[in-house]
């Protein structure tokens, strides 16, 4: 539990450090938040706020990893591929919105392709692991499936859905990364007792990144609890999704991901569910998606919506730790 324990604070520490250094940096780069018209009213007055924060987590994530150096550096490999990896495409999208002023930043098929290729890798990556190969673990029939050819796609639509799921549910103060910080420290629990029973390398890599990003994110949530003076960008949001679908793939938690991250699945349920309604009647189910923004056209505060997606996110890890 040390290296879970270790790997939480110093992470933790290394982005409160970062934040007063960054974010000025970011205002006199004038890497602003552009504020969609048509989303909720009150989130007009934070157009200009400093975006691309998501540089102080994997700063962060990253330094804590060389701190604390595992042994495995091939699972430190692909932890840190599909991590950075989605965040330079969040980057790269980021990058032309605030540079470009382009609001849409990338177009969809630009990222698209680039989330298949770096899934793409991460998935016959992940694959040489002697403990995981084409295994995914199935919940309540408590077994593995071996999925064999099928295991490249299924880890590419995994990684893809999940990694925009988080994107999607960034959309107010402190919601993503509260939500986060919940599903890897559960994370990092599950590794400690796989790591315990088994002496693997490749979960003490893991548990260490598991902490690194739970520390990460709960050092981030000091600049991005409202009212946010950061955001963190697609940066941010991509290379979380990254980092959590990596900490799901290598202990075959795959088909968890959906009790776990609950808040983060309807976030692209609701999105689906008004595109498709509103394609076929011109109507909205929500009065507007994803859905904690229904929720704020609704009266609920900002505030009370995160802690309400956290605590939902707290209950479902429990039950998640129950089952398993």
């Amino acid at each position: 539990m040390q290296y879970l324990g270790f790997a939480i604070v110093i992470s933790f520490l290394i982005a409160l450090a970062c934040g007063p250094f960054i974010i000025p940096a970011l205002k006199r780069l004038k890497f602003g938040q552009n504020i969609r018209e048509d989303g909720p009213q009150s989130h007009l007055s934070k157009a200009g706020t400093p975006t691309m924060g998501g540089i102080i987590m994997l700063i962060a994530i990253l330094l804590t990893l060389i701190v604390l150096w595992p042994n495995d550096t091939y699972t430190l490999l692909v932890a840190v591929v599909a991590t950075l990896g989605f965040g330079f495409i969040g980057f790269a999208d980021d990058y032309i919105k605030v540079v470009k002023k382009r609001n849409l930043g990338l177009n969809a098929k630009q990222k698209l392709l680039g989330q298949i290729f770096i899934s793409l890798i991460v998935a016959v990556m992940a694959m040489q692991d002697s403990h995981l190969k084409t295994n995914v673990y199935l919940p309540f029939v408590n077994t593995y499936w071996d999925m064999g050819i099928l295991f490249v796609p299924f880890i590419i639509f995994f990684m893809v859905a999940l990694t925009n799921s988080v994107n999607l549910t960034d959309g107010l103060d402190g919601l993503a990364s509260g939500v986060m910080f919940i599903i890897t420290a559960t994370f990092g629990i599950i590794y400690y007792f796989a790591y315990k029973d088994t002496n693997s390398e490749t979960y003490r890599t893991m548990l260490i990144f598991s902490g690194a990003v739970t520390g990460a994110c709960l050092g981030f949530l000091r600049f991005n609890a409202y009212p946010a003076k950061v955001f963190m960008g697609d940066t941010g949001s991509l290379a979380l999704g990254g980092a959590l679908s990596v900490l799901a793939i290598m202990i075959g938690m795959e088909f968890f991901i959906p009790i776990m991250g609950f808040m983060f699945m309807m976030s692209t349920i609701s999105d689906i569910i008004q595109v498709s309604y509103y394609k076929r009647t011109k109507k909205r189910v929500f009065k507007m998606a994803p859905l904690h923004h229904h929720f704020e056209l609704c009266g609920i505060p900002e505030t009370k919506i995160v802690i309400m997606y956290m605590l939902a996110t707290l209950a479902l890890c429990t039950v998640t730790l129950l089952i398993m």
